[in-house]
């Protein structure tokens, strides 16, 4: 298994808001709402015209993405988009029966039958009659590689063996040779493939780093190795130098990236956790004031039901603890029948 895998190269829900805790006198203002899984202003006219059964602004923005070949942007809508889908429908199907050969609604349809078959527990069955959609959205335009990244999760849910998922891959690379969802999703492989080896994992997010540009999301991918590795609770250790090195590079990759913005906020979410674990109280303050009102889901779905509070008690925390490190109730992951998430589906979870 391990040598398969060596041939690899180096390679929705809506927003909610909550008011924040009062917060003592003399603190630096952090504003007083924070926001969860905000859109940004390309794709919030988009939400709000599905929300009144109107497909043809989600339609455009998709349109927009593919002909500029913006491809992080188009992943990052195609899930909002389906996610959205997946409680409001009607304007998706509206959209499926007037265009159907449109490559925007081919790919949230895709995205969306994925969607749908995750939470099941026949999920592997249910996926393999989801791979004609699959294919209809990577047809649709040869260039896009977002199609390959919902293939490259649907391998993994499927339990594809290394082989169909090194072929998947490497038509994913030669796309896009550092799309960010592609890489999150060959890790996540990764680690199902190699329960508790986190350094194959690392290895692979730290070659991928090196390769990518200075401003690439890639350069997080160590970081998630990080988390993944940190969450996970099994397998060797890893040396503590690694886990600065990983948090380090996000940290850069963050100072790059505009301040107070939805796009690159579960990136610095996810870091502030690994900070958080690391007890680098100082650093995960940065990234705190670099986060400004945008929560996000992801990672906090892992630690409560209520992730917007969560990132509440932990910047309410932070804001007034001084140099202590957090409280251990605030960084334990959920645990429960299904895969240690408390039982329920995850929204980062494909």
């Amino acid at each position: 298994m391990v040598g398969t895998m060596a041939l690899l190269p180096s390679f929705i829900r809506s927003p909610r808001m909550a008011k924040r805790p009062a917060r003592p006198a003399g603190r630096p203002p952090a504003g007083d709402e924070a926001v969860l899984d905000a859109p940004d202003d390309r794709l919030s006219p988009a939400l709000v015209a599905a929300a009144r059964g109107e497909w043809t602004t989600a339609a455009g923005l998709l349109a927009a993405t593919r002909t500029a070949a913006e491809w992080e942007p188009r992943d990052r809508y195609a899930r909002r988009l389906a996610a959205f889908a997946r409680s409001r429908p009607e304007w998706y199907e509206e959209w499926r029966a007037t265009a159907p050969a449109d490559p925007g609604v081919l790919l949230v349809g895709a995205q969306l039958a994925v969607d749908r078959a995750w939470p099941s527990p026949a999920r592997a069955e249910l996926l393999r009659e989801v791979s004609p959609l699959i294919t209809a959205a990577a047809r649709a335009d040869d260039r896009d590689p977002v199609p390959w990244r919902i293939a490259l999760d649907h391998a993994r849910g499927s339990r594809a063996g290394h082989r169909y998922f090194e072929e998947l891959w490497e038509a994913a690379v030669r796309r896009a040779p550092h799309h960010y969802g592609c890489h999150v999703a060959a890790l996540r492989y990764l680690a199902a493939s190699w329960h508790g080896s986190h350094r194959e994992c690392f290895d692979f997010a730290d070659r991928a780093a090196q390769d990518a540009p200075a401003d690439s999301l890639v350069q997080a991918l160590p970081a998630r190795a990080a988390f993944r590795y940190l969450t996970d609770g099994c397998g060797p250790a890893v040396p503590r130098a690694r886990l600065d090195a990983a948090a380090d590079r996000a940290i850069t990759l963050s100072g790059r990236l505009p301040a107070a913005d939805p796009v690159p906020a579960e990136v610095r979410n996810k870091l502030l956790y690994v900070l958080l674990r690391l007890d680098r109280g100082d650093d995960a303050r940065v990234q705190l004031r670099l986060i400004g009102p945008y929560a996000t889901s992801f990672p906090w779905d892992r630690f409560s039901d209520d992730p917007l509070g969560h990132f509440l008690r932990l910047r309410e925390h932070l804001e007034t603890a001084g140099p202590g490190p957090a409280t251990a109730g605030l960084l334990t992951a959920l645990t429960g029948p299904l895969g240690g998430h408390g039982g329920h589906a995850l929204a980062a979870d494909h």
